[in-house]
């Protein structure tokens, strides 16, 4: 396993997996009000892995029949980034939001884990993220698939467990808008830096 693009693809995978949505949102309240938050975390991480592996093996498959989709994916994936690094730049310059935990009663854990499934399967921007932009990215890393999805793996389960056990130590922050701010400015530039990446071939 080549240590490098194992980083790389920890970095990759962090970087399009911390921006904010829906689904981190939930998890972040799931570990506020400390429910259900270990079962919360691991389906969404094996989600995530689920979704990278395939993405990294069925894409190189399926580019060796349509030389054409690789141009295709990395130009699409690149235009994408573009245009989410500038909606979350507009975000961090616009934006007043702010988490909070609000107080409501607890619900079943089938419940909250029918949420959190639905949340993670009934995105499209969770296909657009793993399969399409990891697996397009990682051909340009030949034989070395394997320890970029690693590395991409590894940052899904990092980031999620960290987000749902972390939560209650972030409380503070997560209620100043300021530090939202902050975030979706690095989301912002990192998006433009891997579109970059794709469009001058890696």
């Amino acid at each position: 396993m080549s240590f490098s693009i194992y980083v790389t693809g920890l970095m990759m995978g962090l970087s399009l997996i911390v921006a904010i949505g829906a689904q981190n949102a939930f998890i972040l309240r799931q570990g506020l009000r400390n429910e259900h938050v270990f079962a919360i975390c691991l389906a969404c991480a094996l989600s995530d892995a689920a979704l990278i592996v395939l993405g990294v093996t069925s894409l190189q498959q399926i580019a060796r029949l349509l030389p054409w989709l690789d141009p295709l994916m990395r130009y699409g994936g690149a235009a994408f980034l573009a245009w989410y690094g500038a909606k979350s730049l507009y975000s961090a310059l616009r934006s007043s939001a702010a988490l909070t935990a609000t107080e409501t009663k607890t619900a079943s854990f089938r419940q909250t884990l029918a949420t959190c499934l639905a949340l993670t399967w009934l995105n499209p921007h969770v296909y657009l993220d793993t399969v399409v932009l990891l697996g397009t990215i990682s051909t340009r890393y030949p034989g070395q698939q394997a320890s970029f999805a690693a590395g991409a793996v590894t940052g899904s389960f990092l980031f999620f467990f960290s987000l749902g056990y972390g939560a209650a130590w972030l409380r503070p922050i997560f209620s100043k808008p300021s530090f939202w701010r902050m975030l979706e400015t690095l989301v912002a530039f990192t998006m433009w830096v891997i579109a970059f990446k794709l469009l001058g071939g890696m």
